[in-house]
Formats: structure tokens, sequence, C-alpha cells
């Protein structure tokens, strides 16, 4: 009887119980829109921040030291360098997969023919690498430097090495100064040797390196005389927003308990990436480049608080629509409602009548909302970050939480409302 009445019931008012459905389908799709964004959006805006240079850079632990006592500006100056042959171990360390980029630079002083002095940096441009571990990395400034405009040209192709070995970028500031361009030929003296090179590219970087000549390692390091040595390595590495326990490891490792310890090991903040690259680059100091690190977690928190604002303000509107809906049932029924508890319905027995109705269109409102809102979090992927939202299992959990307490929430009202409803009066229409 109680299934027959249900059914009846359902059929009877289908439009008033699609609406329903309805409204709580918006609900749960912008509620599981949100939630797949917020738990993807992490790695999505970490990839996006990656485009813009690297996040942690390795310098001499002497030149570190010397650059805080006598307050060097330029740390590449003070004649400590790095290895170049344990460059590949950055890729060893615990979470070798969230580096995604990483070059090694020295900087050469050098002068034209005409006595012009210039700096000349040195560094990797599409390096391919063959690493400990046997995975392969092609890495360098094609990729860390994404946002250089080439006014002329082309970048440097490691890959043909005759032409690279002969090749140089120049800043758009430093060209325009000298007067040369794409496919004309410079010829640079250093402290240790000199070179006759081609300018391959013209970049406009938009900063001092405007004023700077790229070459590959190689031929820098022949410039200055640092055969098989690094000024400094930048690293862009995916982390997490750092927290008080990331700050206070920061400070000194060893202040920490053997859990936090572990904990922070082995989560990647900022600070536990640089204390392992420091594990297996001897003698060096690596430290997080702060205005993106800390670009990157107020950018995450912020984007995660709106998303949760937009999927409060969906779920309120939703119970908003809800409780008028079921209102308005309950009141288009009174004399149903009447009659049943006349005849000796317990408001306990017409209140699971008409929960149990509300639940069946939840359900179904909720599931057709929860795959549509994936849909949504699927769009806002492609738009935003050019790449697919995942679909995280505890979404699913959580939303169909969301979706019955904002259901109980809208019902309350109808419910004392037919918890007050006395037959006598709604069947008498008094």
């Amino acid at each position: 009887m109680f299934l027959r009445m249900i059914k009846g019931i359902l059929f009877r008012q289908w439009k008033k119980m699609l609406m329903i459905a309805f409204t709580i389908a918006l609900g749960a799709s912008l509620a599981s829109a949100m939630l797949s964004v917020m738990l993807d959006v992490g790695d999505k805006v970490n990839q996006e921040l990656k485009t813009y240079g690297a996040n942690i850079t390795v310098i001499p632990k002497e030149s570190s030291v010397l650059s805080e006592l006598y307050e060097v500006e330029d740390s590449d100056k003070v004649g400590a360098y790095l290895k170049e042959d344990e460059l590949g171990k950055i890729k060893t360390i615990f979470w070798a997969f969230n580096i995604v980029d990483f070059a090694p630079f020295v900087n050469a002083d050098a002068t034209l023919d005409d006595g012009t002095e210039v700096k000349v940096v040195g560094s990797w441009f599409d390096h391919h690498m063959e690493l400990p571990t046997g995975e392969q990395l092609d890495a360098g400034v094609a990729s860390m430097r994404s946002w250089w405009e080439l006014k002329e040209g082309t970048w440097l192709d490691e890959q043909l090495l005759d032409d690279a070995e002969n090749g140089a970028m120049i800043g758009k500031s430093l060209a325009q100064r000298l007067g040369v361009g794409s496919c004309d030929m410079i010829h640079l003296k250093g402290k240790n040797g000199e070179c006759e090179l081609k300018i391959v590219g013209v970049y406009d970087a938009g900063g001092e390196e405007d004023e700077q000549i790229y070459v590959l390692l190689d031929t820098a390091q022949a410039l200055a005389g640092l055969d098989g040595s690094v000024d400094k390595i930048e690293v862009s590495a995916l982390t997490t927003p750092d927290n008080e326990l990331a700050e206070k490891a920061a400070k000194d490792p060893s202040s920490l308990t053997a859990a936090q310890y572990e904990t922070w090991y082995c989560t990647a903040y900022a600070s536990s990436i640089c204390y392992q690259i420091q594990e297996v680059i001897t003698d060096s100091v690596a430290a997080p480049v702060r205005q993106v690190a800390d670009s990157e977690g107020a950018i995450l928190e912020k984007t995660q608080l709106l998303m949760i604002l937009i999927t409060i303000l969906s779920l309120i509107g939703a119970a908003l629509g809800i409780c008028n809906l079921v209102t308005a049932s309950v009141m288009e029924r009174s004399q149903e409602i009447g009659l049943m508890k006349a005849i000796g319905a317990q408001n306990s027995s017409v209140t699971l009548l008409l929960l149990t109705e509300i639940f069946i269109t939840a359900v179904i409102g909720g599931t057709a909302g929860f795959f549509a809102g994936f849909g949504f979090a699927q769009i806002i992927g492609r738009t935003v970050f050019g790449s697919a939202i995942s679909l995280k299992p505890m979404v699913v959990p959580i939303v169909a939480v969301l979706v019955v307490a904002v259901t109980l929430i809208g019902s309350i009202p109808a419910m004392r409302m037919l918890t007050r409803l006395r037959p006598t009066e709604v069947l008498h229409g008094r």
C-alpha cells in the first residue's frame, strides 16, 4: 500500500516532482563541477605557473655564504661552482616526478671586436638527457623561458650540433644597440677563449635578458674557462603550498619530530624538494623563488575559496527552491493529508511518505546533476587550463551527502507545516 501511494503521488504530481528534481540537479551539478575542479586545480595552477619560469634556484654553498656575508648582488661572480656531471641526480630525489624541468647556467663576460663588453649566458636549450633512473628528459631554456617572444629567426636547436655549437641568441635591446640581427656573425672574446658565432634568433624577454647573449653551455664554459662547472641551476617543480610545518622545516629541519620530519619530507613542499636537491648536489644551497612560490599558494587558495563559495551559494539556492516547491506540494495536498490523519495515520507515517517521495526525486535529480556537473568541469578544464579534469573518487560521496543535506534542510518547513495540519480544519474548509 505504501509503495502504491508513492507511485500514485509521483505520477499524479509529476510536474512538481520534475521541478524538484531539476532544482536538485542544478545544485548537484554546480557542486560536483566546483568540487571536481577544486580538487584537481592545484596541479593545473602549478602547471600554468611553471610556464612563467623556475620556482627553485640552486647555487653553490660557498656562493650563498659569501653573498650573505658581503652582500654580493650577483652570486655568480664569487668564484664558486656546481658540478655539471651531477645535474642528472636532480631527477633521482623522492619527488623526482614533480621536477618538470631544470637547466644549468654559466655566465661569462666577453667583448666584441669593437671593444663592446657583453654578458654571455650559457645553458641548455632542448637538451636530451639519459637519466640514472633510465628515464629520458628534454629540458632547457626553450621550455623554461616560454614567455620569450622571438622577433627574428628560431631557437637554438641542440639536435643540430654543428649549427648549434656555433650559434647564439641575442636579446632585442642588445641587437638594436649593436645593429645586428638573425644570420649575422659576431666574434666574442672571453677570459679563456674566443669564438665566432652566428645569430640564429633575436628574442624579447622584457627584462635584463634583452641585453644578453645566450649560447650553448659548452660555449660559455669555454669562454669563461669553466669546463665541467656551472654557476647555478634553475628548477621548475610542482609544489604544495607551504603551511606552518613547511615554514618550520624551512628554518631548521632538525627541529622537527620524527613524525613531523617524515610528513614534511614526503610532501611536495618547496622546502622539502629544496632539501632533497641539496642532498644529491654536492655543496649546494637550494632555495625557492619566493615570488613564484608565494604566488602559487595565494592563487591556489583564492581559487579554491572561490570554488567553495560558489558551491555554498548554489546549495543555498537549491535548498530555497526545494523549500518552496515542497511547501507548495503540501499545501495542495492538505485535504489528502488531512484525510489520512483522520483515518488514523500518524505524523511520522505521513512524514515518512512525503520524505520518501522527495528522496526518490532527489536521487534522480542528484544523479543527473552529478554527471552534468562533471561535464561542466571538463568544459572549465579545457577552457581555462587546456586539459581535462580528472574525476576524484571522493567527489561522489561528498556530492551525495550534500544532496541529502540540502534536501532535508529544504524539506524542514514543509514537514513542520505537515505536523501542524489538523484534519478538522482542512476537511471542513476552515
